[in-house]
């Protein structure tokens, strides 16, 4: 279980830097209410809040990571969203969810996609 965690926390950091370097600046990690966490919030260059899921692999044997976003946790991830920008009184600005897949190989492998829920 600890592997796990050491995993999803390398997957983290990796989008994280990815993020910095194209103009985005972190403003939340690992943010958690009752419902749920999620795992990066960060302003895009463009001002939007951004919300992104990162599922983390070793290899993609048991599929792809993003797979692991089912209608359930597309909807759990709606209301943390939400939940952030009531709690943040950010309510009246843009955001986009956003999804990334990092698959730990040598070197690693990053799939960003923007605005998929």
């Amino acid at each position: 279980m600890a592997q796990k965690i050491e995993l999803g926390k390398a997957g983290e950091e990796l989008i994280s830097e990815y993020l910095i370097k194209k103009g985005y600046s972190i403003i939340d990690r690992n943010w958690r209410i009752k419902s749920g966490e999620i795992d990066l919030i960060a302003y895009a260059p463009n001002g939007v809040i951004v919300f992104i899921e990162v599922k983390t692999r070793s290899s993609e044997s048991f599929g792809h990571p993003l797979e692991a976003i089912n209608s359930a946790k597309q909807g759990r991830l709606v209301r943390l969203a939400l939940a952030w920008l009531l709690a943040n009184k950010k309510w009246n600005n843009p955001y986009r969810i956003d999804c990334a897949a990092v698959i730990m190989e040598n070197p690693p492998r990053i799939d960003y996609r923007e605005g998929v829920i």
